[in-house]
């Protein structure tokens, strides 16, 4: 009789995680690449569809967002990049997104890396990168960050779009 409801038990248990493991992770993930210079860089994320939210308003002043769903957005790039006279160094990093104000918002840049994307710490941050607000004629649904080379050879541009707002923020390698 034990052996049985060892066994019952057991596959309860297996059952319960694999559904938790199954509907936690409900957000695709998407990756995006750009090459300049030689030089390679790239953003994994979540992309979390709004649902009739407006999750950008609902951010309050001073705090972060994980730009994304589930596990952090990680950026890598294996060149040392200018935002401005911001420098970042070669390397991996979770971002986040940090509302100043009503419509405007900094690119944070944090060396921990892998977290659930509410293990946030400042003590971490390495730079925090104002970012250009605009709106959209159109919405878009899902989450959606992108890489783009710019007019110059060592230049880009990293856009943020959800709903109707779109961040950006131009870059160079170095």
């Amino acid at each position: 009789m034990s052996g049985l409801i060892y066994r019952t038990s057991t596959v309860a248990l297996l059952t319960v995680v694999t559904c938790t493991l199954a509907f936690s992770q409900k957000n695709p993930r998407a990756t995006s690449k750009v090459d300049i210079s030689g030089k390679f860089v790239m953003i994994e994320y979540g992309r979390p569809s709004m649902m009739g939210r407006d999750v950008l308003s609902l951010i309050e002043p001073g705090k972060v967002w994980r730009m994304g769903a589930d596990k952090s957005t990680t950026f890598t790039s294996d060149a040392r990049m200018s935002f401005g006279k911001v420098t970042v160094p070669e390397g991996s990093y979770s971002l986040w997104l940090k509302k100043v104000g009503d419509q405007s918002f900094q690119l944070v840049f944090n060396k921990q890396t892998g977290q659930w994307g509410t293990q946030y710490g400042s003590i971490d941050d390495v730079a925090s990168i104002p970012m250009t607000f605009s709106e959209s004629s159109e919405a878009v649904e899902m989450f959606t960050l992108s890489l783009e080379r710019g007019a110059k050879s060592n230049a880009g541009e990293l856009t943020l779009q959800w709903g109707k707002a779109v961040l950006k923020v131009p870059f160079t390698v170095k």
